[in-house]
């Protein structure tokens, strides 16, 4: 048992094959013999019956059992009815059912064994019969008399007996070449068998089945065991092994193994990440509100494609971390823009003192409270919440270092939000506002302008720039790639827009964009919760 257990697994195949074969071959032969004898029970026995009836019709048996006790010239006749026809026996009966003439001396004299009840009554029989512990085939026929006056008087019985051949003898009737076929078909049977052996042994790379499975244990154990997300896919795109943290994040049903991304309605960018042809490193993804970093890697094998392995990592809350560290980044840029702002005024004003233009001092002075105070005037008199009112000022200072000029819309309206609502406002703001200062540095008479729309329940936040816009090709796509209006112009890429637009599904709304005349324009909208008397207007 224990040389069995450490069998290869192409030696257990190859044992079992042969097996199989060996099955398969004795039950031909069986089904041979069976044949066999029901061709010799068919044959022989229409034969016995047909000698059996010649016989019961010679005269010489009428005559001889017309008469009691006479028997003349029955016994030569039955040898030679022997020896002529190739029967066993050949036995002759009187109406009493005793054995007149047989040539099996054991029944001679004896009563004739009846295979059925009416033959001593006249009727004929045919079958099978143990004769002196010998299973023969059988025939009793009826002796009548043609005599006149006694026509169809039952004179005797006839019985007719023929040996059964012996297994060897119907397995030589079965076929002259029978042995032949079941030796060859055990040749190639065990040629086929060994053939396939090695194949398999080849397909398994020469592994045992003990070790087969604990490499799908050690996989399983990985798959599920790990923290992020593995999904694998055929040639054809359909999904060949998933493990669970994988469905959880790309919201695919218990049973998606087998089904295809098309049958499973993954259209879009994250199609075209799972199913692309080469390596992909550090692709982003937005799914169902989450932030997916996808690395997908081809697996090929003999110089054959057998499909593509995809790991992916939830980076939403990382987004939102990078978000807030983006803010503080973004703090500390408006800071060094006011601060580099006011040296400069300092430098200029310190300057004039040295030359002694005082009263372009006082000029200069003036010049510069009246535009703080109009920029304060203009945001804090249209938008009433400190939060967004003080981001437009420090936005403000930030565009002017890089030589463009921030609008504030004349329509602008906003009223103050809750916290929650208003730090959603202000992220959708910041980040279409730095877009659009990227897109807009450079060109000519460089203009960002900013709208702000409220009613009872939506902000809509319109944000629009004089830069180049965004090409068509890639304006279906930002916010799914992640891009922002920077890299539409070198290629860069990010994830602020589709952070602005997780923003805005989040609180119900969308996020669109735009080509002007002028330039690019992003529209967003929001739902947010109405704060106790403020007044609102609806949004235009």
């Amino acid at each position: 048992m224990r040389a069995l257990r450490r069998s290869t697994l192409a030696g257990q195949l190859l044992v079992f094959q042969v097996a199989l074969v060996i099955v398969v071959l004795v039950a031909v032969g069986a089904l041979s013999l069976a044949q066999s004898e029901a061709t010799f029970n068919r044959v022989e026995g229409r034969r016995a019956s047909a000698l059996a009836e010649q016989l019961a019709a010679n005269p010489l048996v009428r005559d001889n059992l017309a008469i009691p006790e006479q028997h003349t010239g029955l016994a030569t006749l039955a040898q030679q009815f022997v020896v002529q026809s190739r029967v066993t026996t050949v036995t002759v009966a009187d109406a009493d059912e005793r054995v007149r003439v047989s040539t099996d001396p054991i029944i001679e004299r004896s009563p004739l064994p009846l295979g059925d009840r009416g033959v001593d009554t006249g009727s004929s029989w045919s079958g099978t019969m143990d004769v002196n512990g010998d299973r023969e085939l059988v025939s009793q026929v009826p002796v009548l008399s043609v005599q006149p006056g006694e026509v169809g008087k039952h004179l005797g019985t006839v019985m007719i007996t023929v040996d059964f051949p012996s297994v060897w003898e119907r397995l030589r009737g079965a076929s002259s070449y029978l042995l032949t076929y079941v030796g060859i078909a055990l040749v190639l049977g065990l040629l086929g068998s060994w053939l396939l052996a090695r194949r398999i042994k080849h397909q398994t790379l020469g592994l045992e089945p003990r070790e087969i499975a604990g490499l799908a244990e050690h996989r399983e154990a990985l798959l599920y065991g790990i923290a992020e997300g593995v999904i694998a896919l055929d040639p054809q795109n359909r999904i060949t092994l998933v493990n669970d943290v994988a469905r959880r994040l790309l919201d695919l049903p218990e049973h998606a193994a087998g089904v295809s991304l098309a049958d499973l309605r993954i259209q879009g960018r994250l199609r075209d990440v799972l199913s692309g042809e080469g390596d992909a490193r550090d692709e982003v993804v937005i799914r169902r509100g989450r932030v997916l970093v996808m690395n997908r890697m081809a697996v090929e094998k003999d110089g054959h494609r057998l499909g593509t392995v995809t790991t992916l990592r939830d980076r939403t809350e990382l987004a939102q971390l990078e978000r807030e560290i983006g803010s503080f980044r973004s703090s500390t840029q408006l800071l060094r823009a006011q601060a580099h702002e006011f040296a400069n005024q300092l430098h200029t004003i310190s300057g004039l003192i040295q030359i002694g233009e005082y009263d372009e001092v006082v000029s200069y002075v003036d010049a510069v409270s009246r535009h703080r105070e109009s920029l304060d005037l203009t945001v804090n008199r249209r938008v009433h919440d400190n939060a967004v009112a003080a981001l437009l000022m420090a936005k403000s200072s930030l565009a002017a270092e890089r030589r463009v000029e921030l609008r504030v819309s004349g329509d602008t309206s906003l009223e103050r939000l809750e916290p929650a609502d208003s730090a959603d406002v202000a992220t959708v703001v910041g980040n279409l506002v730095d877009n659009a200062i990227d897109a807009a540095t450079g060109s000519p008479d460089a203009w960002v302008e900013v709208a702000l729309h409220q009613d009872a329940t939506t902000v809509e936040v319109v944000v629009r720039d004089s830069g180049p816009g965004v090409a068509p090709e890639v304006a279906q796509e930002v916010f799914t790639h992640g891009f922002t209006t920077k890299a539409a112009a070198s290629g860069e890429r990010g994830i602020g827009l589709a952070l602005t637009r997780l923003v805005c599904q989040r609180r119900g709304g969308e996020v669109a964009l735009s080509n002007t005349e002028d330039g690019a324009m992003f529209r967003a909208q929001l739902t947010v919760t109405a704060v106790a008397g403020a007044v609102t207007e609806p949004v235009s």
